[in-house]
């Protein structure tokens, strides 16, 4: 009697794993697994594609997926870039405006745009005048100042054409401070007591 149960038992699994329900469901859970499998390889391919600039490199991670099924997409995603190489190039964009930002707080001639220190008094290259002299200190003065914050005087000397400045003989200007000084008369920026 208990080898008839067992082998009704059997029977009916014998039965039921070669039924048509059973096949179809089979082929279809099988169908199901290689599909995923292959779309897992796929996604990989694409996602190294976009974040892998070598092409041996994406090559190989979409045969790692396609080798090792489902565990190689495990692996790829474990050693693949964070980034994209769209982000890569974003990011760099970004930091490239952002240094030429900063770099533009460089002080510049307004005529010529030639980079100038802050104590210029002149461009050294188009000899724009960019500050004048105050006529008690002979301090540099910014232009919009009306009033010299060194000594407080509150008239500024007149700014010298650029024409002067560019015909002015340092030979002459010499000769005649040196004269002015034989004569005994004041030096410029200098008080008698």
């Amino acid at each position: 009697m208990a080898s008839s149960v067992f082998a009704s038992a059997f029977g009916s699994v014998h039965e039921l794993l070669n039924s048509t329900a059973f096949i179809v469901a089979r082929d279809l859970v099988l169908f199901l697994v290689v599909a995923l499998w292959l779309g897992l390889a796929y996604w990989a391919f694409r996602d190294a594609r976009r974040r892998l600039d070598d092409g041996l490199l994406v090559g190989l991670a979409t045969l790692l997926s396609l080798t090792i099924p489902y565990m190689g997409v495990l692996i790829y995603m474990l050693f693949r870039p964070p980034e994209t190489l769209g982000d890569v190039r974003a990011r760099d964009l970004e930091l490239r405006t952002l240094e030429e930002h900063l770099g533009q707080h460089a002080l510049r001639c307004p005529v010529c745009r030639a980079e100038i220190a802050e104590d210029y008094r002149v461009c050294p290259v188009c000899r724009t005048r960019l500050k004048q002299l105050c006529v008690e200190c002979f301090a540099p003065l910014e232009p919009s100042w009306q009033v010299c914050p060194y000594c407080t005087a509150s008239t500024l000397a007149a700014p010298v054409p650029s024409a002067e400045l560019r015909t002015a003989d340092l030979d002459a200007a010499l000769t005649a401070e040196a004269t002015a000084i034989g004569n005994g008369s004041p030096r410029r920026g200098t008080t008698r007591a």
